[in-house]
């Protein structure tokens, strides 16, 4: 059968310094990239060009839920390609309307949006709060310090984190941030023209910090008081990520009656909803759902046949092979072991924290001895020690290391990692 797209000359399938000459010409510099080229991934595997393997506990930033090359997945692009791979939203299809009813009936009756990404499912959340408070001329959102909300000007001016602004003055107004986990600074903030609060359930890039059961009901209550509507970027944190769907539900299972009514306005998804197929949402509670009415928000590649389609059989998998319940347990194990490893090495690992595989272990500051440019931060340097001993990992801020792991991540590959982790602990232990 004649290619569609002729194979890459050997050199660039096979030599990293040659791929890294073609992003270098031809790709914007946009990234500060490791200095690894893959090739393919199978389940919990990355395998570089030069084929070594690695065990890939970062997943793509909690994107890949099923892992590598699931067979499922590959199964399900290639049946619904042969069937419908693109319409306008200006009509209907039915993978479309069954996500939207898989997602609804694992929150709460309301209705879903279909974006490409967290950053544009964050700006439908932006605009709704705008359509809400329009006619009193309430347009400001109140988000935390510390959080990302993506990369969009609406995005970068949301996020409470300095370093995402810079060079992008003036930035777009309507944001107030204020210190996470403090409900009294959310009060102290609202102004006659504040619409909505924006919370993320885990700070993610903010270096996995959780969100108080007590501040999310705080939340609710102050929100419903002064007639504002509460969101949460669930980007990250979402998609069974942390043992529940959303990680509200996870972090309020032990909060009595009071947390059994809990629920946002609206929540931003995206990252593994769809396995690493390009798939953003946003939920919207009733009576909200109709706020963006004809020809308020659109999309041209948002909810597609094919990203649908996907995205229904990511969940499908998850839900046979029970894997909410494997993140609490291989969640539990891997906190177990990191924390046992900061007993163990108390100059290289300072703490540990997480719920379910959404973990983070924070450095010790100074780490004698660890290799590296030094402009750049500890986390960095520590994760490119990982690299060189086969462990994928992703840096959050300068301290805090994330894994984020395939929800079907097993034990032996859980064990693997923490040995890995060790053995590069170790050197620095002295």
């Amino acid at each position: 059968m004649k290619e569609i797209v002729p194979s890459p000359p050997s050199v660039v399938r096979n030599d990293v310094a040659a791929v890294q000459a073609l992003f270098k010409k031809y790709v914007v510099p946009s990234y500060g990239r490791f200095d690894l080229a893959f090739s393919h991934g199978a389940g919990s595997y990355l395998y570089d060009v030069a084929g070594k393997r690695y065990l890939d506990l970062g997943g793509g930033i909690a994107v890949t839920a099923l892992g590598h090359s699931h067979p499922a997945i590959t199964e399900a692009l290639i049946e619904q390609s042969r069937k419908l791979v693109h319409v306008s939203n200006l009509y209907y299809h039915e993978p479309q309307g069954r996500l939207a009813e898989a997602i609804v009936n694992l929150i709460a009756p309301g209705r879903v949006f279909f974006a490409n990404s967290g950053a544009e499912a964050n700006e439908g959340l932006f605009k709704v709060a705008r359509k809400f408070g329009h006619d009193e001329g309430r347009f400001e959102i109140i988000t935390a310090a510390n959080s990302f909300h993506g990369r969009t000007l609406g995005g970068i001016a949301a996020t409470g984190q300095e370093k995402v602004k810079k060079g992008f003055e003036p930035l777009m107004p309507g944001f107030r941030h204020v210190p996470y986990n403090d409900l009294e600074a959310v009060r102290n903030a609202i102004s006659p023209a504040t619409a909505a609060v924006l919370i993320e359930g885990i700070q993610g890039e903010g270096g996995l910090t959780p969100a108080a059961p007590e501040y999310l009901l705080g939340l609710r209550k102050l929100c419903d008081e002064k007639k504002l509507l509460l969101f949460m970027d669930a980007v990250q944190d979402g998609n069974f990520r942390t043992g529940r769907f959303q990680a509200f539900q996870r972090l309020l299972e032990e909060s009595g009656p009071a947390a059994a009514n809990f629920l946002p306005d609206g929540i931003s998804m995206a990252k593994s909803l769809a396995n690493g197929f390009p798939m953003g949402a946003f939920w919207l509670r009733e009576p909200h759902g109709d706020l963006l009415g004809p020809g308020t928000h659109g999309t041209t590649f948002g909810g597609t046949p094919l990203g649908c389609a996907v995205a229904l059989k990511t969940m499908e998998v998850i839900k046979r092979e029970n894997l909410a319940d494997n993140a609490r347990q291989m969640g539990e194990f891997l906190k177990s072991g990191l924390r046992e490893l900061a007993r163990k090495y108390p100059r290289v690992i300072h703490g540990v924290r997480g719920v379910g595989l959404l973990i983070g272990f924070e450095l010790t500051p100074d780490i004698r001895g660890l290799p590296g440019d030094t402009s750049k931060t500890q986390s960095i340097r520590f994760v490119n020690l990982l690299h060189a001993a086969g462990v994928i990992t992703i840096p959050a801020g300068a301290q805090v290391i994330r894994l984020l792991p395939a929800l079907n991540l097993g034990r032996n590959e859980a064990e693997e990692g923490l040995k890995i982790i060790e053995g590069v602990a170790a050197k620095f232990a002295g």
